[in-house]
């Protein structure tokens, strides 16, 4: 499940709204709505983004915390470490090989670590693809 696939359910939920109510008042199958949220399926797009802020009745801080959760849930991510340093290169493909064997604590840790260097302003350089 992706950090946005969570956020849409748990707020679906809190509304006491179904999948299928959700995904036919969107226009989208409820195979779309529920692959979205278990991260089958990739970010959505913009105006399907907004779609659901609407239907959701999510306003300011929440919309953008989605948004910015949207951004942040790619199912599968490739990282372009080229021109990156041999350690930048390391990390990715070791965090590649064993992100899936990671206990939960660990991930918590390593998240903590990127998103501190992240509000630093040290982000530069590999590109998702």
């Amino acid at each position: 499940m992706t950090p946005f696939g969570e956020r849409i359910r748990l707020l679906r939920r809190q509304r006491g709204v179904t999948q299928r109510e959700m995904a036919e008042a969107l226009g989208v199958s409820n195979a779309y709505l529920s692959a979205l949220e278990h991260g089958r399926r990739g970010r959505p797009t913009w105006d399907m983004l907004q779609r659901i802020i609407g239907y959701l009745n999510v306003i300011w801080d929440d919309a953008e915390e989605l948004e910015r959760l949207a951004e942040l849930s790619h199912p599968r991510v490739a990282i372009d470490t080229g021109g990156l340093s041999p350690a930048a290169t390391r990390l990715a493909n070791r965090l590649a090989e064993t992100v899936d064997s990671l206990k939960p604590d660990d991930v918590e840790r390593l998240l903590a670590v990127l998103e501190e260097a992240a509000a630093r302003g040290t982000r530069k350089g590999a590109r998702i693809r």
